[in-house]
């Protein structure tokens, strides 16, 4: 299994990218301006999309990334994500206001894009690897993700603040690789953590104390221009684990 960091940040400016992993060449992990990293010819690799939720810094690259290379696909690019997600794009960017709905393009009968509704606790099998979908705690209906193939794990949290049910989804694999994880503001925008439902420093502490696993630990997600701060602040809470903030372009070979 591999791993491209495409886009980690919580925001753009200065290089930076918003969230999008792509796994084994042909599928990506939500797909927010870190797509644009991806070559024409890389792009039209991309088989399957699986979101965690339906905000921009996720979603917004999809409808460029279909017209890019619309023309030139022989099947649909399929996007699993939740119900209530796939609502929120057919109703706010699909909808021939924001974007031409690409369900029905170039044809009906052969579209370049195909939705496929996934409720939490499934898993999709996309060669050798299964995606499994958990929920989380988001200000919208919101999952996580375990990818597991042969015997290596690795997990993308989403966005989320305090939880038990990604850290019990964890927990029921015998290993975990490589856990990529959402800390977006540092300690003093707690408050704002707990309206927004993300993850400050002491948030994520808090809860990899329920983590059965010692996998190494990268941060996503972090403010611009607050990256240092917060891993710096992981980093004197989280003392017994390996944690680093992700900056974008990271491969990781399991």
């Amino acid at each position: 299994m591999e791993i491209r960091v495409l886009g980690c940040s919580g925001g753009i400016g200065d290089g930076r990218s918003t969230t999008s992993f792509l796994v084994d060449g042909e599928v990506l992990v939500d797909a927010g301006s870190g797509v644009n990293r991806l070559s024409l010819d890389e792009m039209l690799q991309i088989r399957h999309i699986f979101l965690s939720h339906c905000h921009l810094d996720h979603v917004h690259a999809i409808p460029l990334l279909i017209d890019s290379v619309f023309d030139k696909l022989r099947d649909p690019i399929v996007v699993h994500a939740l119900p209530e997600t796939i609502a929120a794009l057919r109703e706010h960017m699909f909808n021939w206001v924001m974007w031409p709905d690409f369900t029905t393009l170039p044809s009906p009968e052969h579209p370049a894009l195909r939705f496929q509704e996934m409720q939490p606790g499934e898993t999709v099998q996309i060669e050798n690897n299964r995606f499994e979908m958990v929920p989380v705690n988001h200000i919208v209906p919101t999952v996580a993700y375990i990818v597991s193939g042969g015997d290596r794990v690795c997990a993308f949290s989403g966005d989320t603040t305090t939880n038990d049910t990604f850290w019990d989804g964890l927990n029921r694999y015998t290993r975990l690789d490589v856990l990529i994880v959402e800390t977006a503001f540092p300690n003093r925008n707690s408050e704002l953590c707990r309206a927004a439902k993300h993850y400050c420093p002491q948030m994520l502490a808090d809860d990899l104390l329920k983590l059965r696993h010692d996998p190494p630990i990268y941060l996503s997600h972090a403010k611009p221009g607050e990256e240092q701060t917060i891993e710096k602040e992981c980093g004197e809470l989280i003392k017994d684990r390996q944690v680093q903030l992700l900056s974008g372009d990271e491969v990781f070979t399991l």
